[in-house]
């Protein structure tokens, strides 16, 4: 029987994409980078926003000074904007209410920073996930099993109790690492291929699949 079920957030839950390109994009921009289309930031995401600056910062321009110029511009502007075009993808508000209708505990584990997780959880989704955890200093980031581990912890869920849900290799390696069940998303930022390719034991195509998925494990 599932307890639990942790959900990554970008990609996952909600459609962040825009926002984080914007703020991207601002960034380069002010400091006379190039910029990206929506597309390549569906790539340049999922290991934390350090990671994302650098990747969309030119080989040329990776330096500590310039990485360190990047994310203040970035996180600044994602500070203001992080909501302005980011929704949850059509059918999660739903499947979320039918998970907490069965007694499911449900929660986020993301590489986001944790105060800006805590935040964007807050303003689309309220109160319905019962525990947030984002990256901070002191925490590994996925695919470690360190945060997700916690949560378990917490809920009293054992890892064939628990279901670990995402739209990245990352999330489904962090599946694996915490020897949880997997459900890889196929409407987020990456593809089927490498869902499958990093260890998903399931695919879901619409919301409605997972609770499909959980219902037969």
């Amino acid at each position: 029987m599932i307890k639990l079920v942790i959900f990554d957030l970008d990609g996952t839950v909600c459609n962040t994409i825009d926002d984080l390109a914007d703020a991207t994009n601002y960034a380069m921009r002010t400091l006379g980078h190039p910029t990206y289309d929506v597309q390549a930031y569906k790539y340049f995401v999922g290991n934390g926003i350090p990671k994302l600056i650098y990747r969309a910062l030119p080989e040329e321009c990776r330096s500590e000074e310039e990485h360190a110029k990047a994310m203040k511009l970035m996180l600044d502007y994602y500070a203001v904007h992080f909501a302005d075009k980011s929704v949850p993808y059509e059918g999660i508000p739903e499947m979320l209410k039918s998970l907490k209708d069965k007694g499911i505990h449900i929660a986020i584990c993301t590489n986001k920073a944790h105060n800006m997780a805590m935040e964007i959880a807050r303003k689309i989704f309220g109160g319905v996930f019962e525990r947030v955890i984002g990256h901070t200093a002191d925490r590994p980031l996925k695919p470690d099993p360190f945060s997700p581990s916690e949560i378990m912890k917490e809920f009293g869920a054992a890892p064939a109790e628990t279901v670990f849900i995402g739209d990245s290799g990352v999330d489904m390696q962090t599946a694996v690492n915490t020897k949880t069940h997997s459900i890889g998303v196929t409407w987020g930022f990456r593809t089927v291929e490498e869902l499958n390719e990093n260890g998903a034991q399931h695919i879901a195509d619409t919301p409605s699949d997972i609770l499909d998925i959980i219902n037969n494990l």
